[in-house]
């Protein structure tokens, strides 16, 4: 199937139809402004010069109420929609045959655009079909007129025996079917030339695509809307919220569900439904026979204990007793009909192996046995298509059969007719409670779809009713019939309990519902409210009978997290895991992941369910076909009793867990025993009040100033991965006590911060990366810290048990634990940490010492980096003569680091191993990427000395002073005396060297005082050289100065630059660095006037010399010259204009303060300025 071909279709279809009708409804008077006519066309009964009919009059009315029920575009959508759908399916009927007339609609017999409809026109025999109006048409040549006609009455045709599909078109969707339908490039003719004919044939698979990627744009519409704070409407649910189930998943899950209720109770049909190895071989190699209905993805029961044997014999006494037509099942989340399709032929097989005929299984299957509902009007319509089509399949007599099936929209019961209801009622109280109660359960029903509770009533009253009307000549008869029997069907379908519930629920988490619905699913679904998808979970296991079996794929957070603990304790007390596909990431595209589950409805004690991984690696994307091929070779097989959950803090679903793994919950105590896990303060306004370090002036910040008089305050907020150490970026406003930030409101006077657990800020602690999809890692802080809420604390009760606890939280046990407990999710939570057991018992010096050792470690690899407060100098500024020996030191320095710290992990793995007895399970091996001190690269701390060295012509560092010589306040010239500050704080960039101060010339000059005049070209090759450029080395440098500098140090300082880039553009017409610490007012001023004023003179005399030459130049010499003057002249004009920028700036004479960082004081000059990439 070419599902690219598909989407192209499907995604400019939903625009074009879109587009057309509501072209059609300008036709009529009605736009998207309004829908008025004069009194004139009232009374001539036109519009827009137009004679309408009396029918088009009533479709007109019909069309502008609607609109002002919905709104314009609301009705536009779904008008165009209910065409792409109709279009959708007679493409369908006519590739497969299944058209009553035999006759396409839009192809010929070779599948050319010319539908054999209209050349048929004059021959055809369908209901409704006025044969003199087809005469005339055709007589006058009016093809596109007679084609739109032959389309409306084949519709209305249909009606007969697909009315859930092809609704009696005499409303206003008739006014609006597009016109020029016949046109190249029409909605038809692309439908038929983009998508295949073969791939019509499969109906579940054509539509169940069509259906997604028509929405698919809707879908991101809906979810940009929602970064900005517009809730999903009710409207807009369907698209935000379908996602379509791949195949064999919904194979898994109907086969293990329906399918293993049958074979419960009649073991002796095995052996007509599962297929034998043979057949498995040959169907997992990829020999697939259509014949071959078996079910592939059934999996054998975990074996059980004998008392477990037990309860099941009599559970399966109850299913023994069950025969076909007996059984409910139900999607309540349908869709466009995929599952049903799939529960339909299994059902076809359990009817079969029982001694049913055919015709007879289909009629019983669409009476007795399949339901489906949708809160999408449309996607309804697809999954009632969807089941027709598969009793069609299976009975070409079928539609001839009048028989319909219990596939239904959720309805709403917002604008019933009164007066239709007392008819109705006809005085009966019981019915009037009845449809009063159905009336206000169904109110805003589409806000909530199948997660509304409803009242048990007595339908077999309600339907007696419905049949005595259906011959009456009552007024009300047709709007009872149309308003009330549908909030009746999806009533009962509601209310019913059914032997099996399979279904895709929708996705969408707590911030996107409405008002409404949020506040609904608080109310009756406290436990389950923080997705709909797993509100989805508790309702589907409400409508199960007891015995039933619950399938679902669904988001995997609810088997984790601590928001979802009184969720699966409910579960795990009264419902009982058979078995589970846990597929990971992949299955829709780069996804949150997924889990498909089976689960019964009731306890069976000790039952072992059986488990199936389908990842390598958490948080690895792997495709759907990747995952079904490691399901058939048999990747990751686990058991567990159910029980065992219970041994696990919040009982996650943590299937994986061994039994030494459980024997270490069982007898170990909680970290929380030891430690206090912590989350920390949240501005409400991280501009305002969180600042990376080197942002601000030193002198207000507590490393450099001490801690009692400065604002600006060391805070922990996570980062990268990195373990024992590191990760110091940021700093947080602390000012007057903190009493500002405590005090930060929203202008309505809201609290906006939340400084959650300060009395734990500035203590000596541990720390870890709250977001991480990989390893968890920790770090150890010293005094004088505070902490966000995604850099948390963990507080030793006992500082003599900090060393050990940061050891054992960074060792393999402490990892494997954690997964086992929750954080297989990408955040870690400090209950999570908390609950992780751990053993303290008699102290083992090693594991202090070691975790020391790395801490120190881990230490000076942070500090070697400009990046790092307590950075004292470069680490290739050495005393010897050329940079390339200075990093073979480096270098060795690195290895031993990284390998002292990696035997200190393993060696620290080792005895954790063999304290929680996990000997079996791990090893104490560490990957090298799992090491997270670094390695040396030459291309990086080439480029950090480049850095550096830049840093020393600011004064920001000095040859003769440790760490930092200037960040803000009084300039001390004494500092610089090996190698001098810039003087004016302006460093040129040019593609020459044209002024004394020269950023190349003067890096040469750096490079010559630290290593000596004697090895200068050497060393200036070896730095151009871990440049990767080619050409002279001056050149390869000066070409890195205007190329790639200033993003790697836009990079390097997280998008928060210390050095700023005045440019004037592509061109290179102008580029300057300052040091943003040592900006004055002036500085711009003395930017335009001593250096663009400057380069400005020099491109008019190389002009002026280079036209000379050219005059005067041979041919040859000619081109090469021109080439060079376009580009001089380009230069020349973008400087041109850059002066006129930089002028209106440096006659403000701006002022900045440090303290408000770089984002603030940035955008001021932004005009000027390189874009921060």
């Amino acid at each position: 199937m070419d599902k690219n071909a598909i989407k192209k279709f499907a995604v400019w279809a939903r625009t074009e139809l879109i587009a057309r009708v509501s072209l059609k409804g300008v036709e009529y008077g009605i736009t998207e402004e309004g829908y008025g006519e004069t009194a004139a066309e009232i009374i001539l009964g036109t519009i827009n010069g137009k004679i309408l009919t009396n029918e088009e009059k009533k479709q007109r009315q019909a069309l502008i109420a609607e609109i002002k029920d919905k709104g314009y575009k609301q009705v536009m959508e779904e008008v165009a929609y209910t065409w792409f759908n109709r279009f959708s399916a007679l493409r369908f009927m006519e590739v497969n045959g299944y058209l009553p007339s035999h006759v396409r609609v839009f192809t010929d017999g070779e599948n050319n655009f010319k539908p054999q409809i209209i050349t048929e026109a004059i021959h055809l025999d369908m209901d409704g079909l006025d044969m003199e109006k087809v005469y005339g048409l055709k007589e006058a040549e009016k093809t596109e007129e007679l084609y739109k006609y032959l389309l409306i009455v084949q519709c209305n045709a249909l009606n007969k025996i697909l009315p859930g599909m092809f609704q009696k078109i005499s409303d206003y969707t008739e006014l609006l079917l597009p016109d020029n339908l016949l046109r190249d490039g029409s909605v038809i003719q692309q439908m038929i030339e983009l998508i295949p004919e073969d791939d019509w044939k499969d109906a579940v698979q054509i539509i169940g695509w069509l259906y997604q990627y028509y929405n698919s744009e809707k879908k991101d519409d809906v979810f940009a809307a929602l970064k900005k704070n517009v809730k999903i409407t009710k409207e807009n649910i369907p698209a935000a919220t379908q996602l379509f189930t791949p195949d064999w998943i919904v194979r898994y899950m109907v086969e293990n569900s329906l399918g293993r209720l049958w074979l419960e109770g009649h073991p002796d049909a095995k052996e007509q439904l599962l297929p034998t190895e043979e057949e498995q071989s040959a169907y997992v190699a990829g020999n697939r026979n259509t014949e071959d209905t078996k079910w592939h993805y059934y999996l054998e029961e975990a074996e059980q204990e004998p008392e477990v044997q037990a309860q099941l014999a009599e559970i399966r006494k109850e299913y023994a007793a069950l025969t076909p037509e007996q059984l409910k099942v139900i999607d309540p989340c349908s869709g466009s009909g995929h599952i049903l399709a799939y529960m339909f032929d299994v059902l076809m097989k359990i009817y079969e192996s029982y001694g049913y005929t055919a015709r007879e299984a289909v009629a019983s299957i669409v009476e007795n046995n399949i339901y489906g509902l949708d809160i999408d009007d449309r996607a309804a319509q697809l999954a009632y298509f969807a089941v027709m089509m598969k009793a069609r399949q299976y009975d070409r007599r079928f539609f001839s059969r009048g028989i319909q099936p219990h596939v239904y929209a959720i309805v709403e019961s917002n604008h019933v007719d009164k007066f239709a209801v007392e008819y109705f009622c006809n005085g009966d109280a019981r019915l009037k409670t009845a449809m009063d109660t159905i009336i206000s359960e169904l109110h805003d029903a589409k806000e909530y779809g199948s997660i509304l509770t409803v009242t048990l009533q007595d339908w077999s009253a309600l339907y007696d009713r419905f049949a005595e009307i259906t011959e009456d000549i009552n007024i009300s008869r047709d709007v009872a019939l149309a308003e009330l029997l549908p909030l009746v069907q999806a009533a009962e379908a509601l209310v019913q309990k059914y032997d099996v519930v399979v279904t895709n629920p929708p996705y969408m988490g707590g911030s996107g519902m409405s008002g409404k619905l949020a506040e609904y699913v608080k109310q009756h679904y406290p436990n389950s409210k923080s997705d709909m998808s797993t509100v989805c979970m508790e309702k589907t296991l409400s409508m199960c009978l007891k015995h039933g079996f619950m399938a679902m794929i669904n988001i995997p957070v609810w088997m984790f997290i601590s928001s979802y603990e009184k969720l699966r304790k409910n579960i795990l007390k009264s419902d009982t895991f058979i078995n589970m596909v846990h597929l990971g990431r992949g299955v829709f595209g780069s996804d949150f992941g997924t889990t498909a589950f089976v689960i019964s409805r009731d306890i069976k004690n000790q039952y072992k369910g059986f488990y199936r991984r389908l990842f390598e690696k958490t948080g690895a994307v792997d495709t759907v076909e990747t995952k079904e091929s490691w399901f058939f070779s048999g990747m990751g097989k686990f058991s567990m009793k159910q029980e065992s959950y219970f041994y696990i803090p919040s009982n996650p679903i943590a299937y994986w867990a061994s039994d030494a793994v459980l024997d270490i919950f069982k007898n170990s105590n909680k970290m929380g025993n030891y430690a206090e896990g912590r989350k920390g303060l949240v501005t409400g306004n991280d501009d305002l009040y969180l600042k990376l370090w080197h942002e601000v002036f030193t002198d207000n910040f507590s490393v450099f100033s001490g801690f009692e008089k400065t604002k600006w305050k060391p805070c922990n907020k996570g980062g990268n991965y990195r373990k024992w150490y590191g990760n110091n970026d940021y700093i947080v406003n602390w000012g007057q006590d903190g009493t500002n930030l405590a005090n930060h409101r929203w202008p309505d006077g809201r609290q906006r911060s939340s400084l959650r657990n300060s009395s734990y800020f500035f203590r000596e602690a541990l720390t870890w990366t709250y977001i991480t999809s990989g390893t968890k890692c920790f770090r150890y802080y010293p005094e004088g810290f505070a902490f966000a809420g995604t850099g948390p604390g963990l507080f030793p009760i006992e500082q003599n048990n900090m060393w050990y606890i940061l050891a054992y939280t960074n060792s393999i046990v402490f990892d494997r634990l954690l997964k086992i407990i929750g954080s297989s999710t990408i955040s870690l939570e400090s209950g999570e940490v908390e609950r992780a057991p751990i053993k303290i018992g008699e102290k083992n010096e090693k594991i202090d010492v070691l975790a020391r050792n790395n801490v120190d470690i881990a230490k000076v690899d942070w500090d070697a980096f400009e990046t790092s407060w307590d950075f004292q100098h470069h680490p290739l500024l050495r005393k010897v003569l050329t940079i390339a020996e200075a990093f073979d030191q480096w270098q060795n320095e690195c290895d031993t680091r990284f390998n002292q710290l990696k035997a200190n992990e393993e060696e620290l793995n080792r005895i954790f191993i063999d304290i929680y007895g996990l000997q079996e399970e791990l090893t104490p091996e560490v990957e090298d990427k799992d090491v997270t001190v670094r390695k040396a690269d030459l291309g990086r701390d080439i480029r950090s000395f480049i850095s550096y060295a830049v840093g020393c012509m600011f004064g920001r560092y000095s040859l003769d002073v440790d760490g930092l010589a200037y960040a803000g306040g009084e300039w001390d010239n004494s500092k610089y005396a090996s190698f001098l500050a810039d003087k004016d704080n302006i460093l040129p960039i040019c593609d020459d060297e044209y002024f004394k101060d020269d950023i190349v010339g003067l890096f040469v000059e750096f490079v010559k005082t630290v290593y000596g005049a004697e090895t200068l070209d050497e060393n200036l090759k070896f730095i151009a050289d871990a440049l990767g450029g080619k050409g002279q080395p001056k050149d390869v440098i000066r070409n890195y100065f205007l190329n790639d500098f200033y993003t790697d140090h836009c990079k390097i300082y997280q998008k928060r630059p210390i050095y700023w880039l005045f440019d004037s553009g592509k061109k290179n017409g102008f580029k300057a660095l300052i040091y943003m610490h040592r900006y004055q007012p002036d500085t711009i001023a003395r930017i335009r006037t001593d250096y663009v004023h400057e380069q400005q003179a020099r491109y008019r005399t190389a002009i002026a010399d280079l036209e000379q030459r050219i005059a005067n130049a041979s041919t040859g010499e000619r081109v090469k010259l021109n080439k060079k003057l376009t580009a001089l002249q380009a230069q020349d004009t973008e400087i041109r204009t850059y002066e006129e920028k930089i002028h209106h700036l440096a006659d403000q004479m701006i002022s900045i303060d440090l303290d408000d960082g770089v984002k603030k004081n940035y955008a001021m000059f932004q005009d000027v300025l390189a874009k921060i990439k």
